[in-house]
């Protein structure tokens, strides 16, 4: 339920309550919302740090509040914008021994970013509300889609281990978002089509899945996931030029009026099925050497990591190479690998012999 409202200036202000597990918890997050002066104009939802520990969304949102209110107040803001800089009270408060959890479940131990509810339409009145007798974090995900759906633009702020800023599409909404892509300055575009994972996407994208190809409401249309590079990447400086990106964005879809700001750059990047993104994995454990950084490309065969199984010993390493050639987007902060975890993402030009149905990592 929503509670504690306040309005400061035009941006009003509400906090989400979402009732615990056992008596005497609660979680609170807060939802700002921008009006809007013209009813015809796209309107946005933007929200961040679905996965708890992940913050440089969080900034972004800091940075590009402000300037909300200034276009607000300057007339200047034409469609209506919601904003949840914290959108996981439940994943933002996980903590074991000292470290930060917030990508799974304590509860359930699933991905908060999984298993949202798929709607056919945007009539959300039959989702659970937080009195219904299902754990908290389904009802948390009920109440985000219900926030989010009706608007025009979604925007799913999130960020990755290490890498450059890069975006998850649906491939219906591309080449239609490529004024995102120029805008967050992306380095690259991840097609998809239905994963069955039932990310938040693809929540925000159900009610639109049924449209043909050649629809215009296509165009006018976004939802996504964004990566703003790597967890670690949270400064004043990245978090205002992530605004600057996302405030970009929504002056070139019609929801704010800024027309001192250029025309946008045409985009260039990398663009890549999910089929061909090869998850590079350790065949053994032990400490990550890198080879390559993100960005690099690489040939088939070419050396990526070098792991030591017995530092120190004959036969102690062993290396893993290219299965294709290709671009490194991403690759795991954590240097002690176990056998199986993902180490790099490689974009490469055909599919990946291990390709799997759903996301690309649990």
């Amino acid at each position: 339920m929503a509670g504690n409202k306040a309005k400061a200036e035009d941006m009003e202000k509400t906090v989400e309550i979402i009732r615990g597990d056992t008596p005497g918890t609660e979680w609170r997050f807060p939802v700002l919302r921008f009006s809007g002066a013209d009813a015809s104009a796209p309107t946005a939802y933007l929200q961040a740090a679905l996965h708890g520990s992940e913050l440089p969304g969080v900034a972004a949102l800091h940075y590009l509040v402000p300037e909300l209110e200034r276009a607000e107040g300057e007339g200047r803001l034409r469609g209506a914008v919601t904003i949840v800089p914290q959108a996981n009270p439940i994943g933002a408060g996980q903590h074991l021994f000292l470290q930060h959890m917030g990508r799974f479940s304590f509860h359930s131990r699933s991905n908060f970013n999984r298993d949202f509810p798929l709607l056919a339409d945007t009539d959300t009145s039959h989702l659970p509300r937080d009195d219904a007798p299902i754990a908290a974090e389904k009802r948390l995900k009920a109440r985000l889609v219900t926030l989010a759906l009706g608007h025009d633009l979604v925007l799913d702020l999130h960020c990755d281990d290490e890498g450059p800023s890069y975006l998850y599409i649906a491939r219906a909404f591309w080449p239609h978002m490529a004024d995102l892509a120029a805008s967050l300055g992306s380095k690259a575009v991840l097609l998809w089509d239905g994963t069955s994972d039932a990310a938040f996407e693809e929540a925000a994208w159900a009610p639109l899945s049924a449209l043909p190809d050649e629809d215009p409401a296509w165009a006018r249309k976004a939802a996504t996931t964004v990566e703003f590079r790597g967890e670690s990447d949270v400064s004043p400086e990245l978090g205002r030029a992530d605004a600057a990106g996302l405030y970009r964005f929504l002056v070139a879809r019609g929801t704010i009026e800024d027309g001192r700001l250029p025309s946008l750059p045409e985009w260039s990047g990398t663009v890549t099925p999910l089929a061909n993104v090869e998850m590079v994995r350790a065949p053994v454990g032990g400490a990550v050497l890198y080879h390559v950084s993100p960005g690099d490309h690489v040939e088939v065969g070419q050396r990526l990591v070098t792991l030591l199984t017995a530092p120190g010993e004959i036969g102690g390493e062993t290396h893993v190479t290219a299965p294709q050639a290709g671009m490194i987007l991403t690759r795991k902060r954590n240097r002690l690998a176990r056998i199986g975890d993902d180490l790099l993402k490689l974009l490469g030009s055909k599919p990946s012999e291990t390709a799997k149905s759903g996301s690309l990592e649990s």
